[in-house]
């Protein structure tokens, strides 16, 4: 990414840690950038136009998924160019298939997703986490965290547990089963904006 290049992202603002995820690009984009384009939200198809990233960001992934329906955003996703940074449902909605029959994911990462891997809310938990691209672990907040079971050929598992894989990547598409928007580390954001 160009150091003179303005960015502008978007966060799919249809239920979920909407507010937290616009909050963590914005200072992740004023500590590249400076001045910079607001981050913006994301309810309908038009919006997406002309976006160079988008977050999808953790909520219920079931009802996140029939709101993309109800509001038409499924075609204009699966034909999105840009990056796209999902965390938790988020990477649920990403994933080629999942243990739930509910869900209609978008299949945009290679990889196989068991939601709630780890069990309900009460099984919730922090971890500090190697994370291949850091120089020191990052500590991860996971709630009702899904895990990928399988990755495919076409994308890497940049950070794992014994269930399966906590943070994936293929091409511009960044895949967190945690939420690193909920801290002050936002050096996953920079990752995922050094590759758009």
């Amino acid at each position: 990414m160009g150091a003179d290049r303005d960015l502008c992202i978007g966060v799919l603002a249809l239920q979920g840690d909407v507010s937290e995820h616009i909050r963590a690009f914005d200072l992740a984009l004023a500590a590249r950038l400076g001045e910079h384009t607001p981050v913006v939200s994301v309810r309908h198809a038009s919006a997406i136009d002309g976006l160079d990233a988008l977050a999808i960001p953790g909520g219920e992934s079931t009802t996140i998924s029939r709101l993309i329906a109800k509001n038409g955003l499924r075609r204009p996703l699966l034909d999105f160019e840009g990056g796209l940074f999902a965390t938790c449902a988020g990477m649920v909605l990403c994933a080629e298939t999942v243990n739930d029959p509910r869900m209609d994911p978008l299949g945009l990462i290679e990889m196989r997703v068991q939601r709630n891997a780890f069990g309900r809310q009460q099984e919730s938990f922090e971890a500090d986490l190697p994370v291949e691209g850091l120089a020191s672990p990052f500590h991860a907040v996971f709630i009702r965290a899904p895990v990928a079971d399988r990755v495919g050929p076409g994308a890497e598992t940049l950070a794992q547990l014994e269930e399966g894989a906590v943070a994936v990547r293929q091409a511009r598409h960044l895949a967190l089963s945690f939420h690193p928007e909920i801290g002050t580390d936002l050096r996953l954001h920079h990752l995922f904006l050094d590759r758009l």
